[in-house]
């Protein structure tokens, strides 16, 4: 089949989240200018540069006490920084009980009864026992087309790692297997792992 988007589509749910998967989950912390954290997933989140190392994160919409943005958004604008927390599969209900929608001052830290720890180079709460964060200076944010769509772009300045995630001096993902996103409500654990050699390595 084929559709255009701006014409709708066909079929009872719209394929276009289960047509891009899996996708990495970015739990992101941020805190506003008042000190208080803040906590969200993210599925449009993937890395885009080596050196220095970078990020992104998409926002597509709005809460009726951010001004056409969610909170995520909102306190890096305030702040700019915030941190990129993994999501392993036992956390599942944590990441997903973080997504509701809650006044602007509420912890989700709290909320959920996750336990914030300070990051080292930004002003921001990590998530205790994660198995890795990164912490992020935002470098900029960017409208992209639609309402309510932006693009945060953030410079990696520091990276926990659990240390049982280290195996034989590499980073093990089967050690905690995180989680992915899938289309509609669906989600992925990722439980096998397997090497290709580049042609040009």
């Amino acid at each position: 089949m084929f559709y255009q988007p701006k014409d709708g589509h066909p079929l009872p749910h719209n394929p276009f989240n289960a047509i891009i998967t899996p996708r990495p989950i970015g739990w992101i912390s941020t805190r506003d200018a008042d000190g208080r954290n803040n906590l969200a997933p993210y599925s449009f989140f993937n890395g885009v540069a080596y050196a220095p190392p970078q990020v992104m994160f998409a926002s597509t919409g709005a809460k009726d006490d951010q001004d056409n943005t969610k909170d995520s958004v909102a306190n890096i604008r305030e702040t700019g920084v915030f941190c990129v927390n993994l999501v392993q599969t036992d956390m599942k209900d944590a990441m997903n009980i973080s997504s509701a929608t809650l006044a602007k001052d509420v912890d989700e830290f709290a909320h959920v009864g996750l336990t914030p720890i300070a990051c080292e180079t930004i002003n921001c709460a990590r998530i205790d026992g994660v198995p890795a964060s990164m912490e992020c200076k935002m470098t900029q944010i960017v409208q992209i087309e639609g309402a309510s769509n932006f693009v945060v772009f953030g410079e990696v300045t520091g990276i926990h790692m659990r240390d049982d995630t280290i195996v034989d001096g590499r980073f093990d993902v089967t050690t905690f297997n995180p989680l992915a996103r899938m289309g509609y409500r669906d989600y992925t654990s990722v439980k096998e792992v397997f090497e290709l050699i580049r042609p040009d390595d």
